[in-house]
């Protein structure tokens, strides 16, 4: 049976120069062997680097179909908007003479151009798949923005709005010229064809419909100024979709964007670039005064086909419109009606009810609505506030008794506090409903997740069938905001030529009964195999966390753990070190370093190799807490198991840790045949170093937490298995990776430098006696927006990282964004068809799209390399923004697939190739690293505050044991 993982601003000019150095720091700090450097593709013997405005692909070696060259222009084409495209030139062009003259960046971002499309790929067995993208016919209209002003000035996207539409409503026959204009609710304007003023103010009033039928209703005016700015080029946008330019027109995308959203912003409540609604289907509670309300994205989106609409289904938790009292009582789960409330539930109603909007419901028909800031500290039949100058109190209770004729019941309660801190007014609870369409931004608990994904997950055929439901009840022809700018969208879901990668043949060791596998269907299994390096585990011990657990269960759990894992090619010596050690959850750290204390006195100085540890399945922050301690403080490689598992073994659940115990402890568990046999094309003809990275950012609420970078690398050639990792910490929701390199001034050394590219290329000389010849870097968690600063930032830092090694050091570099959060979905042509689709209905592993839906002009790839579960696979994206490698489509493509076989936790093929996947492990668990922080009473902040900035910076995370760098990310 398979064995499947287990849950446990900056753009700069940035110059480098290359200064000649009395000796090779690459071989000072990784072994003083002789020089390796073999000559690579487009590096002149002095060592100079092709500038990158110039830099020029060789042609393709992809002999398959060809496209332009995405974007490229003749020296005699000119330049526009400022945009400068990279010239043809012919070789001599191609090596500029440095001689340690200044070698950097464009001044602009703008000026550096992505990889083009070298041409398609041709592996693979040809398929047809489906697309949620629907064709966009391009407008024939001018499209024209005007600057909008709104005096007073208001801050609702919601209230701007209503205030357009009472301008459009009063107007649009008279003063707009028939015209109906796209808003985007803050200070543009868009309009196909030009309104019959450059410049015109208009003055309108709006009517508060919050103050019921009966009473004085609010009227407010406001003064609004609409000016002409300029009209976008749909001639360019032209161009770009037909790959004539490789500039996209993003103003001309975004008010297309915005007119085909402008309905629905009036019929459903939008969240970014989703719309929710809970008549698109019933919501579905999920505990604590949260419902989870079903809806759909939507996107245009330049594509080989021309313009695309990208339609998706959607889920996200909404706050329940309830009582307050209601929500509370669930909140709490207990009846909070018949008694006062504990400091601990005061806190936890503040923290959930603060920023939520709520309508009073004690005055008949007037609902009118306030945002709750707070919680009084009082309970309500305390609190009492001035009626007057002469300082004559009245209470609460009184007040809303004789004002309103209501009577308080639950006179322990406390009031919400509404409005700011100088005027707040006290609101009963009883007296308040929650308004509709609160969209929940706060962590949700384990139970929420589990319920929110149960109605997430849906089987291909119901999800396409729910998109394409969705675009019929939009029905978009009929929309008069596309018809006014001439805007038709097809009703069919786009036809797609994919392609289904061969699964790479798997090397096992030679000991085995199988010595080779060929996965199906993205999986294989242990049976009959071992290991390709099994690693030896003599000194071990166990530490029991789990009441639950008795010592003979966990002794028996132990042997067989043993037992899979000698019978997977490792030895295991089935005896501990010391004897089975229990202990409670709250002294995990005495525990910790009792056992490893105990243990080093037994074995006399020699390490204790591996701590096993069994948790409760419910463990809280005890995980965390025992990785922070192991991997930082101890240096201890753990591997820790729940309860659940030790109780029901089963052979799978062993399997899979032994594969994991063995990649902690520096094994392999299989490797490529292609890379045995050295035939990986740019990967086994000189040494190549992969490298992945990721940035993880804290969750929304947390403020001051640092954001985490890692960055893994391969150390080991031609074989590609094995990595090292490093983890920094950085300033919050930074994403560019700040510590790829660095330099800092030693009192001793003079200027040092360093940073984790330059240490794990250190790293990988001495695990391979040689120097990286090729890099190619695979770029984790970076939107479309930072495309431009990620990559000037990064690259440069790349080849200083290898120039501060050695002088002249610059081997060519390939750097891809790996993109996982888009929703681009890919469905089987034939539901029916299972020669097409795996069990779960879904795409074939290793379907692979790069036309039609793809960029027009630039490099990049859609790969299902993994065989779906349960849900709707979601392919990875892959986008090649500057490769000086020359790989071909099909290059590119067969590597990154032929790698998502290579995950060390798993039987199965991954959905992103491991290096990314490794980095956003490591990323993810330094976190745990950060430790909470504990104020003078001894109360705890929350997780993530100690890191955050110190005196202006941010505080390092703690380091990381040796022993450990290599692992930490196979968890």
């Amino acid at each position: 049976m398979p064995t499947r993982p287990i849950k446990e601003g900056v753009e700069q000019h940035l110059v480098m120069k290359s200064k000649p150095k009395p000796k090779s720091n690459l071989q000072n700090e990784m072994n003083p062997v002789a020089d390796l450097v073999q000559k690579t593709p487009k590096i002149a013997q002095n060592g100079s680097r092709p500038n990158l405005e110039n830099h020029h692909h060789q042609p393709p070696r992809n002999r398959g179909r060809r496209r332009g060259r995405g974007g490229r222009k003749s020296p005699d084409q000119d330049t526009e908007n400022g945009i400068v495209m990279r010239p043809n030139s012919n070789e001599n062009d191609k090596m500029s003479d440095l001689n340690g003259s200044e070698m950097g960046f464009p001044s602009s971002s703008k000026s550096l151009s992505f990889a083009p499309r070298p041409g398609y790929g041709q592996n693979g067995t040809v398929c047809i798949v489906k697309a949620n993208h629907f064709m966009a016919q391009l407008p024939d209209k001018d499209l024209n923005q005007y600057d909008v002003s709104i005096l007073p000035e208001v801050t609702s996207r919601s209230l701007n709005r209503a205030i357009m539409a009472e301008l459009v409503k009063r107007y649009r026959d008279s003063e707009l010229g028939m015209r109906l204009p796209a808003y985007d609710g803050r200070k543009c304007l868009f309009t196909a064809g030009e309104l019959p003023f450059v410049w015109k103010e208009f003055r309108i009033k709006l009517v508060d419909e919050d103050d019921g039928i009966n009473s004085p209703k609010r009227e407010r005016e406001y003064k609004v100024v609409i000016r002409f700015a300029g009209r976008a080029n749909l001639h360019h946008l032209g161009q770009f979709l037909a790959g004539k330019r490789a500039d996209g027109p993003q103003e001309a995308l975004q008010i297309l964007d915005i007119v085909l959203r402008e309905l629905s912003t009036k019929r459903y409540c939008p969240v970014g670039k989703s719309f929710f609604s809970p008549n698109i289907r019933k919501p579905q509670q999920l505990g604590e005064g949260l419902e989870s309300w079903c809806g759909f994205y939507q996107s245009i989106r330049p594509t080989q086909m021309g313009l695309s609409l990208n339609i998706d289904m959607a889920s996200a938790a909404f706050i329940e419109a309830l009582p307050v009292i209601d929500f509370v009582a669930q909140l709490l789960g207990k009846d909070v009606l018949s008694r006062p409330l504990s400091d601990s539930d005061h806190v936890k109603i503040k923290k959930a009810l603060r920023g939520v909007k709520v309508e009073v419901t004690h005055r008949g028909n007037v609902r009118r609505k306030y945002r709750v800031s707070g919680l009084t500290s009082q309970p309500t039949r305390e609190l009492v506030f001035p009626v007057d100058d002469n300082a004559n109190m009245k209470s609460v209770v009184e007040y809303f008794q004789e004002m309103y004729g209501f009577t308080i019941q639950l006179t322990h309660l406390p009031c919400l506090q509404v409005g700011n801190q100088r005027k707040a007014n006290y609101l009963p609870m009883e007296a308040c409903k929650i308004v509709e369409g609160q969209r929940y931004t706060k962590r949700l608990n384990e139970k929420q997740i589990t319920a929110l994904l149960k109605v997430t997950c849906q089987r291909p055929r119901d999800r396409e069938n729910d998109i394409m439901q969705t675009v019929h009840q939009n029905s978009y022809n009929q929309d008069p905001y596309a018809n006014e700018f001439g805007i038709k969208i097809s009703e069919k879901l786009a036809s797609v030529e994919a392609r289904v990668l061969p699964a790479p043949w798997l090397k096992y060791h030679d000991n085995g009964k199988e010595k080779d596998c060929l996965p199906q269907v993205g999986q294989w299994n242990m049976m009959n195999k071992k290991v390709i390096n099994g690693m030896t585990v003599n000194r071990w011990a166990c530490i029991n966390f789990s009441r639950s657990v008795k010592e003979s269960i966990v002794r028996g759990f132990c042997n067989e753990l043993a037992q899979m894992c000698q019978e997977s090619g490792m030895e295991f010596n089935p005896d501990p070190v010391i004897p089975i050690y229990s202990a409670k959850p709250e002294h995990v750290e005495k525990a910790l370093r009792h056992v490893y204390h105990i243990s080093m006195n037994r074995l006399k100085g020699n390490e204790l190799e591996l701590l096993l540890i069994i948790l409760p399945d419910n463990n809280g922050s005890l995980y965390g807490d025992i990785k922070r301690i192991c991997e930082t403080d101890l240096g201890l490689i753990s591997q820790c198991c729940l309860t659940k598992y030790v109780f029901k073994i089963s052979k799978q659940y062993l399997a899979n840790v032994s594969l994991k115990i063995n990649v902690k402890m520096g094994g392999r568990n299989t490797v490529l045949m292609d890379a045995i046999s050295c035939r990986i094309p740019l990967v086994s003809d000189i040494p190549t170093i992969i490298f992945g990275a990721d940035v993880t950012h804290p969750e929304n609420g947390e403020d001051s937490s640092p954001s985490i970078a890692a960055v893994v690398a391969s150390q080991d050639w031609p074989e590609v298995t094995k990595y090292a990792g490093l983890v920094c910490a950085q300033a919050h929701r930074q994403e560019l990776i700040q510590d790829l390199y660095k330099t800092w001034q030693d009192p001793v050394r003079g200027t040092v430098s360093g940073g984790m590219i330059r240490d794990l290329l250190v790293s990988f000389r001495k695990a391979t006696g040689q120097k990286p010849q090729r890099i190619i870097f695979y770029r984790d968690g970076v939107s479309e927006g930072q495309f431009y600063q990620v990559l000037l930032y990064e690259l440069d830092a790349i080849r200083k990282a290898c120039a501060s090694l050695e002088p002249n050091y610059q081997p060519p570099v390939t750097f891809v964004v790996v993109q996982k959060r888009h929703h681009t979905r890919l469905f089987a042509n034939n539901h029916r068809d299972r020669n097409t689709t795996d069990k779960s209905g879904n795409i074939l592993p290793g379907t692979v799209v790069d036309t039609k839906i793809c960029h027009p002009t630039e490099f990049d790839f859609y790969l299902c390399s993994h065989a779906g579960i349960q849900g709707t696979s979601r392919p990875a994206h892959y986008h090649v923004l500057w490769d000086e490698n020359n790989f071909t489509a099909d290059g590119i493509q067969s590597l990154t697939n032929n790698l998502c076989y290579t995950y060390a936790r798993c039987t199965r093929s991954v959905s992103v190739v491991p290096p990314a996947y490794y980095a956003h492990l490591a990323a993810f668990r330094a976190r745990f690293y950060v430790e909470p922080e504990v104020q003078e009473n001894g109360s705890i902040v929350g997780q993530g505050r100690k890191g955050s900035r110190e005196c202006g910076g941010v505080r390092p995370l703690p380091a990381l044991k040796d022993n450990v760098k290599r692992v930490m990310f196979y968890c």
